[in-house]
């Protein structure tokens, strides 16, 4: 079989250059997804995302090594392994970014990457996307919330995706209808009615097929069998800041020691290949609350019931929404020219753990209300790298978090925020008491401690084959063409020369949009 392109991963770009690709009916795609469909009601279903958590059938369930940032422990890593990769089983709060952070991209030398393109990219996709913001159903603790934070002196936000990104306010969300907008939902779906388009889903990709050091197809592994597929074009992958780089060094591409050291012959040695790995990592302070939470609807059975009818018969109500509803990004110091801090508000707490599931939908039994953040710009750099030669072994993470004495400092900041929050009215009186992590837990010494047991990723890995002008420090280019070879670019999240501030997914499908014009505008 041949195909003029054949694009390596259904997520959130994947499904993105799918659809552009195809759109005028001239080139002949094939999208290969290594996990199955998306036609699940815990899917669609926008607070179901906690059913997917532990899922194998629909996640990676990766483990990073044992990080000496997170006293020691084993980060959890879910990865979307179904049409739409993590924008399928992620928390759907919609953040473009901070402008600045575009104009970074274009500065490090990718022409083409900076704010008035990638803003030109963001507007196409969310004409397709449809973003929702959920003001009818949002908890009733989220105006508290939000005037207790103006009284610390943040200023309300109307939309952080506007000219300013800095402030409290709600946050949008990939929802429509009640369901659940993944970027399956709203670009391939509609793609996959096009003749010129084949997707292959349970369709394990092994290798990348080269003559020479021209990319010409890949081989994959569907019903047991071994496959091989030719691209007339391109080959390009976007399997995210995990899969990327691992099928890069499983194809003979990524530092030339450890390739060798797993049996792989060296097609072109970049030590850059895993390598820069940036994520966003964070924490939540939880408090027994006074007045009604979440929890209270959320965990009783009469409760279930109640609001399980309600979003059967009008597509409304908690589990129409993601739970993070309220938030915002601020400075940990006023010298700093951007946020560098993002906020979370969930009238909800999840203290209680259940085996083999994240419990949002079994909370705890008692009004709970958690104040959560994650550091925008980290300093620290992780890696990821194969554990061996054969395809389906997870690849090693190391995540390095807190691997740096600045991020570290800039989340003790921030933690002490939190409580200048929770001290203002009219939060405040709604409060009973701080559970975790405790008023016992006051000084530097003990807030760092408690910062480095309790903290984890929140699920943006970024930068693994990081864009770049220079091959001595870069994997692609600022066209998305992998260094050092032909036919082969990546495009996905992996390829951010940095991280931005924010979620994740709205830059990894801008990213997809922006890579189909570049690839399309080089076709003749």
């Amino acid at each position: 079989m041949t195909f003029d392109f054949i694009i390596i991963g259904a997520g959130s770009a994947g499904c993105v250059l799918a659809e552009r690709l195809t759109a005028n009916g001239r080139h002949k795609v094939l999208l290969l997804e290594a996990g199955g469909s998306d036609k699940r009601f815990f899917v669609h279903m926008p607070l179901g995302y906690g059913k997917l958590f532990y899922n194998p059938q629909v996640n990676w369930m990766y483990r990073a090594e044992p990080d000496p940032g997170l006293a020691g422990q084993s980060d959890y890593w879910p990865r979307g392994k179904l049409l739409g990769g993590s924008s399928s089983i992620n928390a759907m709060v919609y953040i473009r970014g901070h402008w600045k952070d575009y104009d970074d991209w274009e500065k490090a030398g990718n022409s083409g990457w900076g704010w008035p393109e990638v803003r030109t990219a963001f507007d196409s996709v969310e004409r397709q996307l449809q973003v929702t913001s959920p003001s009818a159903d949002l908890h009733p603790l989220c105006d508290p919330f939000v005037k207790a934070t103006e009284r610390t002196g943040l200023a309300f936000n109307t939309d952080f995706n506007g000219a300013e990104q800095e402030g409290v306010g709600y946050y949008k969300l990939t929802t429509c209808g009640g369901r659940r907008m993944s970027a399956a939902r709203a670009f391939l779906r509609p793609a996959m009615a096009r003749r010129n388009l084949r997707v292959e889903t349970q369709a394990f990709v092994t290798r990348i097929l080269f003559e020479g050091k021209r990319a010409i197809g890949v081989e994959y592994e569907k019903d047991g069998k071994t496959h091989s597929v030719k691209a007339g074009r391109e080959v390009i992958l976007s399997g995210g800041a995990v899969n990327s780089p691992q099928l890069l060094q499983l194809s003979g591409l990524g530092p030339a020691k450890l390739l060798r050291d797993h049996g792989i012959a060296v097609l072109h040695d970049n030590p850059n290949v895993g390598a820069h790995l940036q994520d966003h990592i964070g924490i939540n302070y939880t408090w027994r609350m006074k007045v009604p939470t979440l929890n209270d609807a959320l965990r009783p059975w009469w409760g279930k019931l109640s609001v399980g009818l309600r979003y059967l018969l009008t597509m409304r109500g908690p589990l129409s929404l993601s739970v993070n509803q309220g938030g915002g990004f601020f400075r940990t110091s006023p010298e700093l020219d951007r946020p560098n801090m993002q906020l979370y508000m969930q009238a909800f707490s999840t203290l209680i753990p259940k085996e083999g599931e994240r419990p949002l939908l079994t909370p705890d039994p008692f009004p709970g209300l958690s104040l959560g953040l994650s550091n925008c710009q980290p300093t620290s750099r992780g890696e990821i790298a194969i554990r061996s030669g054969v395809a389906n072994v997870h690849p090693k993470i190391t995540a390095n978090a807190y691997g740096t004495d600045h991020d570290i400092q800039e989340m003790l900041a921030a933690v002490k925020y939190l409580r200048v929050i929770a001290a203002q009215e009219p939060l405040k009186s709604l409060m009973a008491e701080e559970l975790r992590p405790g008023p016992a837990v006051q000084s530097d010494e003990a807030l760092i401690a408690d910062i480095r047991q309790r903290s984890g990723t929140v699920y943006h890995p970024s930068c693994t084959c990081r864009m770049g002008p220079d091959e001595t420090a870069s994997v692609v280019d600022a066209q998305l063409r992998v260094h050092g070879v032909q036919n082969l670019r990546v495009c996905d999240a992996s390829a951010f020369p940095s991280l931005i501030a924010g979620n994740t997914n709205a830059a990894a499908m801008m990213m997809g949009w922006k890579g189909a014009e570049i690839v399309l505008g080089g076709v003749t």
